[in-house]
């Protein structure tokens, strides 16, 4: 039975300084000498990285759809392992969830399958009196979400915050914070949400601490520490990556640098656990894989901001070509199926795939059903995956390329890639769903 103590940050609707607040509070807790344990709800990887320079430890995603809702809870345990305090950053919407789903994935429901007091953060910035009814419509909506308090974004002056004040006395949620509005905390964003950290580490390090300050200025930190202790108890076990016996490790390079962020904590612990020797390498600085590499892992990210810069780095794209060529296992996922098609928005990329890549004006986004349609390094014919998709790009592939996935939604057709021991596709999966992934990926590597 695990009782740590935990917090939800929720908001009515998307913009309304989730970020900021569930930021800030990781960071001035953790400035408390806390040790913080932070999370973020749905398939998110941009924000998981500014809660890891808040609090110095991985930021994990907590997904009832890609994961299912029986390893919420274990996965957070896994993540929360020897921490004084989680913090949890929603998505959209308290109650927005997948599509056409009901509660599945959403913050409410996330936070139902924690037992977890929600915090909600309300955009007060064109309201008074009618704050009140807001609060109180989200606080009642679903009586097994325990609504503990707000806290009340972007007010304007002290006369407007004694409104709001007046009007929150009769919905019977407290008050826990009050921010103004301020410009230091913004982070600037682009085509896909926030700049990650990789790509502006110090411009970063300095938002997050102006987080920290306004949160620690503006909130009852020890209303909301009182707040987390009261969350009820956890009685599942903390999830573990099944592990391997063998004592043969493969080297499994990972990419990553400012042009590969995207990427689940756990997908380095199931290769771990499964054989491999995990090696991070930089495809925009190093020139090379990584010494004695047989099996390769590039996930989503950013190649189209950088695509100037992969295509000069011709050495690397020559060393990942004659891997892929070897038939050693390659797994790409959205940023690096592009990395692998012959060019993206004409300039020149590893060729291994007969296909080009191109950016749009349309974003592609939501949860997708999908069935393997053959066997590959990743599963066999029939395995079925969920995952997400979000990218502005399309790829134009060229004839006789065998599909990835079959996918159901929002329309039922193909997608991706296999080819010798290439999985690429835009799909987003997460393997703790599915540990089984790992296992084959690395056994490829020895055997192939």
């Amino acid at each position: 039975m695990s009782s740590v103590p935990r917090l939800v940050i929720a908001a009515p609707s998307s913009g309304s300084g989730k970020t900021t607040v569930a930021t800030g509070l990781m960071a001035a807790f953790a400035a408390r000498g806390l040790v913080v344990s932070p999370h973020k709800v749905g398939p998110d990887y941009i924000d998981p990285g500014y809660h890891t320079l808040a609090t110095g430890r991985a930021g994990r995603n907590l997904d009832a759809y890609l994961c299912g809702p029986e390893l919420v809870a274990p996965l957070f345990l896994h993540g929360a392992r020897g921490c004084d305090l989680a913090v949890v950053e929603g998505v959209m919407g308290l109650y927005d969830g997948a599509a056409g789903e009901g509660e599945l994935a959403s913050t409410a429901h996330v936070a139902k399958l924690l037992r977890a007091p929600v915090v909600l953060v309300v955009d007060a910035s064109s309201q008074s009196r009618s704050v009140a009814a807001l609060v109180h419509g989200f606080a009642s909506w679903d009586p097994e979400v325990r609504v503990g308090g707000v806290i009340l974004n972007k007010v304007g002056s002290g006369r407007h915050e004694e409104l709001l004040r007046e009007a929150l006395d009769s919905a019977g949620v407290p008050v826990l914070g009050v921010l103004r509005r301020s410009p230091q905390v913004d982070t600037p964003s682009r085509h896909l949400g926030l700049v990650p950290v990789a790509e502006r580490r110090s411009d970063a390090a300095d938002a997050v601490a102006a987080m920290a300050a306004q949160v620690g200025q503006g909130c009852d930190l020890e209303a909301l520490w009182a707040l987390a202790r009261g969350a009820g108890a956890l009685t599942c076990a903390p999830w573990e990556p099944p592990v391997s016996t063998t004592d043969r490790r493969q080297v499994v390079a990972v990419a990553g640098g400012p042009a590969f962020t995207f990427s689940y904590a756990e997908h380095t612990e199931l290769l771990a656990a499964a054989g491999a020797e995990v090696a991070a390498f930089d495809p925009l600085r190093d020139e090379q894989l990584p010494e004695g590499t047989s099996g390769l892992v590039i996930g989503g990210g950013f190649p189209e901001v950088y695509a100037a810069e992969l295509s000069g780095n011709e050495p690397l794209r020559k060393a990942v070509a004659e891997l892929a060529l070897s038939g050693a296992p390659v797994a790409a996922e959205c940023a690096g199926l592009l990395y692998l098609c012959r060019e993206l928005d004409g300039q020149p990329m590893c060729g291994v795939l007969d296909a080009t890549a191109r950016m749009t004006g349309r974003l592609t986004l939501g949860y997708r059903d999908a069935v393997a349609v053959g066997d590959s390094v990743l599963a066999v014919a029939g395995t079925r995956m969920r995952g997400h998709e979000f990218h502005r790009t399309v790829v134009e592939p060229g004839a006789g390329a065998a599909p990835a996935w079959g996918v159901r939604a929002p329309v039922r057709r193909v997608e991706g890639f296999v080819q010798q021991g290439v999985h690429a596709s835009y799909l987003h999966t997460h393997w703790a769903s599915r540990p089984g992934v790992a296992r084959r990926f690395v056994e490829r590597c020895r055997t192939s």
